[in-house]
């Protein structure tokens, strides 16, 4: 391509041709201008959008199709949140044609049945409004407990999204597991690396970068299906370095810069660099998993950090849901 016609193409399209862009974000206009095929949600982002006087009606919605319901209140509450999320879910499937994830209650991490069954209960519900279970995601944690959770539901033909990945054995349990996409968050094990060298990272010198190039080198080169869809960016240099992954998921103002820049794009990930690469084969038991997850103090920081931050969104979903019954 020329640079003439480089000049005319976003950055954001010149990626869109080697990578599918979804974007991160519960809300629906910026899906609308920014036209990715898929998009992202958590229990943060579904907070944040109902307290917008534009997604009122949803949470309206949900509390008005259950208040009547025999349900204790605890019971009522969590009813509640899954419509909720189902109903963000099929609005956006109106806008994106691909997929939509939904994410399980963080606190159900280290739960590996109650995972199971509130995956089969969102599916159930998404059926329910005339929407297949080939168009969502099912968002889990990448415990181990997670990935076993993942492992069965996949099994039944429930897709799963394996969330606040940040080390390389949660990517190996995750695709011995065959789970349909793991999503490593760049940007987070960025912010740790920064807190703790107090260096500004750049381009292919960014540890969250050099993670997912990592793990995509090691599916790609052994043949594994789970789709790398990298997450959690702090700037679009990240985002540029990691041009032919599977999947990036972009937050909107990541999003209008990537739209708003013309400078050129060069693919630095596919399978034939892959299939170059040094990998060698690994694999993990629990055992093996536990104590090399272990040895990754960024990991388990981030992934324990994640956790909590998404269990107390849920807990304030809750009480704002508990105000209004």
């Amino acid at each position: 391509m020329s640079t003439a016609t480089l000049e005319k193409v976003s950055q954001l399209d010149q990626l869109k041709k080697f990578t599918k862009v979804v974007a991160d974000t519960g809300d629906f206009e910026s899906m609308r201008a920014y036209q990715p095929q898929d998009a992202t949600t958590n229990p943060s982002l579904i907070l944040a959008a109902t307290q917008k006087p534009d997604y009122a009606y949803l949470l309206d919605k949900a509390i008005a199709d259950l208040k009547g319901s025999a349900l204790n209140a605890s019971a009522k509450v969590e009813a509640i949140i899954d419509h909720l999320l189902v109903l963000f879910g099929t609005e956006i499937l109106q806008i994106v044609p691909g997929r939509v994830s939904t994410e399980t209650d963080a606190r159900l991490s280290f739960n590996r049945e109650g995972s199971i069954n509130k995956a089969r209960q969102l599916i159930a519900l998404y059926e329910q409004r005339g929407i297949s279970r080939e168009r969502v995601l099912i968002k889990i944690a990448s415990t181990w407990e997670g990935i076993k959770a993942a492992e069965q539901l996949q099994k039944e033909s429930i897709n799963c999204n394996l969330t606040l990945l940040f080390s390389f054995p949660q990517a190996i349990a995750c695709a011995e597991a065959g789970v349909r996409l793991i999503s490593p968050f760049v940007g987070r094990i960025y912010d740790w690396y920064k807190a703790n060298t107090g260096k500004d990272y750049k381009g292919a010198d960014d540890p969250g970068v050099q993670s997912v190039t990592r793990i995509y080198n090691y599916y790609k080169k052994f043949g594994h299906e789970t789709q790398v869809m990298g997450a959690s960016f702090r700037n679009t240099g990240q985002i540029v370095h990691l041009a032919g992954c599977d999947l990036l998921t972009i937050s909107p103002n990541l999003l209008a810069e990537l739209s708003n820049s013309f400078e050129p794009v060069e693919r630095k990930l596919s399978p034939e660099t892959a299939k170059a690469s040094q990998a060698e084969k690994v694999s993990l038991d629990e055992k093996a998993f536990r104590f090399d997850f272990n040895e990754d103090p960024m990991a388990v920081d981030k992934t324990a950090e994640g956790i909590r931050k998404f269990s107390a969104d849920i807990v304030k979903l809750e009480k704002l849901i508990s105000s209004r019954l």
